[in-house]
């Protein structure tokens, strides 16, 4: 069964019912047992650790926010190329993705206020092997581009809010 056969039904009830389309995706971080430069991330279907950095005083033994933030881009560009590739009947040998990301800790640390938090650069780098034509691989480079969540979201951020509660 190729991934086409696979959403067949689901683009065709998406077409019909619109609204089936539109889903929320929710994660759930809460302070792990280690204490406050920890959490568990839970997203529903996999609980997840997570810690603060070394280089901001983290113990640094399990994945920090930007791992995390770097591999589910990597996580959604792998997925998307080889789905995008089995659609367009591509039989791929390989494909890998690795994905770098540039940081100035002062900003995050308070320490030199023109220095900006956050990832000031990132970058994506894909390995394909397979028997693909110039033409092929510029549809496939086009259409992943296009189709990866995380790129897209990245690329074009939407609003963001942050809410406050105060539980006492």
């Amino acid at each position: 069964m190729t991934i086409r056969d696979v959403q067949r039904p689901i683009k065709a009830s998406y077409r019909k019912e619109p609204d089936l389309a539109k889903i929320t995706l929710v994660a759930k971080a809460e302070e792990a047992p280690e204490g406050s430069m920890s959490c568990t991330i839970d997203i529903g279907r996999a609980i997840y650790q997570a810690q603060a950095h070394a280089g901001v005083g983290g113990p640094g033994t399990s994945a920090c926010s930007g791992d995390l933030l770097l591999g589910a881009l990597a996580a959604c560009s792998q997925i998307t190329i080889q789905m995008v590739a089995d659609s367009m009947g591509i039989e791929l040998e390989s494909v890998s993705v690795e994905v770098t990301g540039e940081l100035d800790l002062r900003g995050t640390l308070g320490i030199d206020r023109s220095a900006p938090v956050g990832f000031q650069s990132i970058t994506t780098s894909v390995s394909i092997k397979g028997d693909l034509s110039s033409k092929q691989l510029d549809a496939l480079k086009e259409l992943a581009e296009r189709c990866c969540v995380v790129l897209s979201t990245l690329r074009n951020p939407p609003a963001t809010e942050l809410l406050w509660k105060h539980e006492e």
